[in-house]
């Protein structure tokens, strides 16, 4: 079998320093992770979860100019450069170079062939001189250790009880399946110890009576063994079930109680993938940890006995072990490099195929099926590569494994019989001997490989913790315990920018709005609307200011009761898998028919609903079905009503809608003894409401009905005429 050069070069046979592998979780920060590859060659071992707590990263990315303050506080001098291809060879390795206009990567070694990058979105990277021209922008970054630099390890101790949460049961359980397999692990050793004894003491003295009693004895042994391998078997089933349901519900709840930010930064391919890391690390612990005690305390039990049997046999049978645990741990580097690559390219394909699924209309109307098909076949194709590679490194160490398996049991065999020809061994002993001495080995590789299983447990770990460890949405519970406030809102200088180097997308709001009143609040495309209905939702949390609803802060009255009184129509707002009556009433699946027929009555949508064949009973699909994006919107708005809040918020909810059914939708709401903030750019909608507030430069100043119409006009007056 022939290996790849850069799969052979993962291979670590030495001490020298070498630029870590650290792929981005987050689409947006390929900069920090270029900063923690290059602080761990230096020895600043810091995670990409910790970096990510210390220096917020806006959903843009990073400048260069924030890549040079956060390598300041990670106490490593840096010098911008702008320079040639021909002069990349000239720059201090391991640096970071801008990539493609809107990517980061590590450049690590330069040569006439190309250059070697570790590219945060795709691994260790091979790039021809040809692609370096199309892809490096001229602009580099040198990083080298201050004076004040000191090596450290910053990243977070991942616990089992971080990740699962709280799990009933998993003690007890581990606990039996040990028990269970001990027992069965003692009967096991019994075999080579019947042999020796059917060699030296039946076919010896042709003893008819013992063979007949170790027939039967083994026969028992047997019985009993099958019987706790079944119960043994059960219990793992059982375990199995019960740890992956609790723990599978523990990290989806912990998971849906994140931050908005938290999905806004990552790709969804991504987030399934780290959510199904949860098997990998359960079927570690239920087969490989117990596996890995029980092979731990039968190689130390059949250790004794073939030392008493022979000690210098026996050292030949641990220099084998030895031999091999050596052989795994140099494998282990590489094997982990792949396997976190692999799971990368994963990733990344199912990603690319939701987001076809999703867009598939937009595929077909500009004729990309092809060209969408070429790139996904080009990304099946990356993540076999790297598969393949996983396969060829386990092969080749699976083959060493059994090389030297073979070259030890030739080597005891051979020594044993020489022992049985000087009458120091017996037939029975030789054959038990190679037995025990078999079983040592095996259960010495099982120790190895669950070792080494335990030990790629952590890659799947950090994966898991992306989720498991990301703290929740703050102010969930209440600490105002009180009567229900009125539903007044007020945003007393509320501002907010996405990170501490970012401009400021809302500075010093001020805006009042009384119980019952109706607020339009208008302004270009791109101002700042929708994130302003974010943080009036408790979606997003202020930099500065405070909100309140009938004078209380909304942090103080929880987020969880505040959003029960509060209702939303929001441009992204989806349709989930299920019936129509299952999407108006997601609040209250009990809901009587009537009262989700009144909530589409006053949206507009009972009579297109009636006319369906299966009525509120038609299905959709988590991305509308079949139906209309008018429809689709009027039943979220349905959904929105059916909650009867005390407080509704509209972001452009009939954006999508003919005029007259906008027109009857808006007199149906005005109607509603609730407070209302309308986001619009219809005339019509806008004027309906008491109060107009525009939002423009950050900041919110009220706007007259007449000064309204009079811009209306103006834009009306110098638009161009119809031809």
């Amino acid at each position: 079998m022939k290996f790849s050069t850069t799969l052979l070069d993962g291979l670590q046979f030495g001490f020298a320093r070498r630029v870590p592998v650290i792929l981005q979780s987050e689409a947006s920060e390929c900069g920090l992770a270029c900063l923690a590859m290059i602080a761990g060659y230096h020895g600043l071992q810091i995670d990409l979860f910790t970096l990510r707590r210390q220096h917020a990263i806006s959903l843009k990315g990073a400048t260069l100019a924030q890549l040079l303050q956060i390598a300041g506080n990670l106490h490593l001098d840096s010098r911008p450069l702008r320079l040639e291809i021909a002069d990349l060879s000239r720059l201090t390795l391991p640096c970071i170079l801008h990539w493609d206009m809107n990517h980061f990567v590590v450049l690590t070694k330069v040569d006439t062939q190309g250059i070697t990058i570790h590219d945060p979105a795709r691994g260790v990277r091979r790039v021809p001189w040809s692609e370096v021209s199309a892809s490096f922008t001229g602009v580099a970054l040198e990083l080298l250790p201050a004076a004040n630099f000191e090596p450290a390890t910053h990243k977070p101790a991942i616990s089992l009880r971080a990740l699962t949460g709280p799990i009933q049961g998993l003690r007890g359980a581990l606990l039996r399946i040990f028990l269970l397999a001990l027992v069965l692990e003692v009967l096991g050793v019994l075999g080579p110890f019947y042999m020796q004894w059917i060699i030296d003491e039946v076919l010896v003295v042709n003893d008819h009576s013992l063979l007949t009693l170790l027939g039967i004895a083994y026969l028992f042994v047997t019985a009993f063994s099958t019987l706790f391998f079944a119960l043994r078997s059960w219990v793992v089933i059982h375990i199995n079930a019960t740890l992956g349901v609790q723990w599978a519900a523990n990290i989806f709840s912990h998971l849906l109680r994140l931050p908005l930010d938290f999905f806004e930064k990552r790709h969804i391919g991504d987030v399934v993938s780290r959510y199904g890391a949860i098997q990998n690390i359960r079927r570690t612990i239920t087969t490989n940890l117990v596996s890995a005690v029980l092979d731990g305390i039968m190689a130390v039990a059949i250790l004794i006995v073939i030392a008493i049997y022979s000690f210098r046999l026996t050292a030949i049978v641990v220099g084998v072990f030895v031999l091999y645990l050596l052989l795994r741990q140099v494998a282990y580097f590489p094997l982990r490099a792949v396997t976190e690559r692999h799971i990368f390219a994963a990733a990344k394909q199912q990603t690319y195929l939701l987001e076809a699924i999703r867009g598939v209309q937009t595929l077909k109307l500009f004729n990309l099926e092809e060209n969408r098909t070429a790139r996904y076949a080009n990304l099946i194709v990356e993540t076999t590569n790297q598969d393949v590679r996983v396969q060829q490194l386990s092969t080749l160490f699976g083959s060493a494994q059994k090389l030297l398996g073979g070259l030890g049991h030739i080597v005891i065999i051979w020594l044993a019989a020489l022992m049985v020809r000087k009458n120091q061994f017996t037939v029975g002993m030789l054959v038990a001997y190679a037995t025990f001495a078999s079983q040592f080995l095996s259960r010495g590789d099982g120790l190895i490989n669950a070792w080494i299983d335990l030990k790629m447990l952590r890659l799947y770990g950090e994966r898991l913790a992306d989720i498991a460890l990301t703290p929740p949405e703050a102010h969930i519970l209440p600490v105002y315990e009180g009567p229900d406030p009125e539903p007044s809102l007020e945003l007393q200088q509320v501002s907010f920018r996405y990170t501490t180097e970012d401009p400021w997308i809302l500075k010093g709001c001020q805006l009042t709005v009384k119980t019952g009143q109706s607020v339009a609040i208008i302004g270009p495309s791109g101002c700042g609307k929708t994130t302003l209905v974010k943080l009036l939702l408790g979606l997003i949390a202020p930099e500065e200011g405070v909100i309140r609803m009938g004078g209380i802060d909304i942090h103080k009255l929880g987020l969880r009761r505040y959003r029960a009184m509060v209702a939303a129509v929001m441009q992204s707002d989806q349709l989930f898998a299920g019936s129509i009556a299952d999407n108006i009433a997601l609040a209250s699946p009990e809901a009587h028919p009537s009262e989700i027929e009144q909530a589409a009555r006053m949206a507009g949508i009972h009579e297109q609903i009636a006319a369906m064949p299966m009525g509120y009973r038609t299905l959709v699909g988590d991305m509308g079905s079949a139906l209309s994006g008018g429809e689709k919107q009027r039943i979220i708005l349905a959904r929105a009503l059916f909650k009867k809040p005390r407080v509704l918020i509209l972001d452009e909810a009939t954006s999508h809608l003919d005029v007259v059914r906008e027109r009857y939708i808006n007199d149906t709401v005005s109607h509603l003894s609730i407070t209302r903030i309308v986001i619009a750019h219809r005339p019509e909608t806008i004027l309906q409401c008491q109060l107009i507030y525009g939002l423009a430069g950050g900041t919110l100043h009220a706007i007259t009905p007449e000064q309204f119409k009079e811009s209306v006009a103006v834009i009306q007056s110098t638009a161009p005429a119809a031809s």
